[in-house]
């Protein structure tokens, strides 16, 4: 009976999904529906309203997405941000496959971060559907921004008040140690690499982050960030440590296991998300499609 009433009381709210939290700090799995068949938009205002909530939401079960079907569903949620550097799916620009092969040792992702925290604009959300998953290992885990930055003291906080921070879309910080066109010239290069041009892969955006639609106030550094506006990296190095430690604090977090089918949809300015590299010799494949963000403030 109680235990009934805790779900009944978490799925306050919904009348068209079922909407199970998976940790204290962020996450939930939206349960009765199928993506493929389509929704209405009362049903997709409540899950926008889960997403809102929980900052990540994650649907299982959807293994009959075609491309095409995973393209219109992102673009309910805004214009597609397309990769500066990954190379897209062959056919579908908007797409980004990652597939670690059995007898690669790196991954995609493998780093706390935030994506395109780099462009002046970066990607509002992310949707990742896993087609090929290990038969164990390959866990995405996600970080609360929002209780990264509340969890801060009042004095650390008026500090960060004021500060940017630069981050770069081709530096050293991958778990490789290499930029991008190192890792391509070793031949370690997870996915084929693209010249982004003259588009702009290094910008400064404010450490302390509000969000545009809750007015939330979050913690806006990640794997990207090399250093302070302003300050030398050695200057930098202390604090930004700090900050991305702090902000991968176990109570900050939650871990998904991937199924086949299974999809999550994350919101890139409130969350950061690694990617476990526990499953080396087997496969994992993913199609991975960005939504067009907004000017941090």
């Amino acid at each position: 009976m109680a235990r009934n009433a805790v779900q009944n009381t978490e799925n306050q709210g919904y009348s068209r999904i079922q909407v199970l939290p998976i940790a204290g700090a962020l996450g939930a799995e939206i349960r009765g529906i199928d993506l493929a068949a389509g929704i209405d938009a009362e049903t997709f205002a409540e899950i926008r309203q889960a997403w809102m909530a929980h900052s990540v939401v994650f649907f299982r079960g959807q293994k009959h997405l075609t491309p095409d079907d995973q393209l219109a569903f992102a673009r309910r949620f805004g214009d597609i941000h397309r990769h500066l550097f990954n190379k897209a799916m062959d056919g579908y620009p908007e797409i980004t496959e990652l597939l670690k092969r059995p007898d690669q040792k790196l991954n995609s992702g493998g780093r706390w971060h935030s994506d395109q925290m780099y462009t002046p604009q970066p990607a509002k959300a992310t949707m990742l559907l896993a087609r090929e998953v290990p038969s164990h290992g390959g866990d995405t885990m996600f970080s609360s921004m929002y209780k990264a930055y509340e969890a801060l003291s009042d004095g650390i906080k008026a500090m960060l008040s004021g500060l940017r921070a630069i981050s770069n879309g081709d530096n050293r910080n991958n778990p490789s140690g290499m930029t991008r066109q190192e890792r391509v010239a070793a031949g370690i290069a997870q996915i084929a690499q693209i010249d982004p041009g003259a588009a702009q892969t290094i910008s400064s955006h404010p450490v302390i982050r509000t969000h545009p639609e809750t007015g939330r106030k979050l913690l806006y550094v990640g794997g990207h960030t090399e250093r302070i506006d302003g300050w030398t990296e050695a200057e930098s190095k202390p604090l930004l440590q700090f900050l991305l430690d702090h902000a991968a604090r176990p109570e900050f977090v939650c871990r998904f296991r991937w199924t086949e089918g299974a999809m999550a949809l994350w919101d890139n300015r409130c969350t950061q998300h690694f990617a476990i590299n526990d499953y080396f010799g087997q496969q994992r494949r993913m199609h991975k499609i960005m939504v067009k963000g907004d000017t941090p403030f």
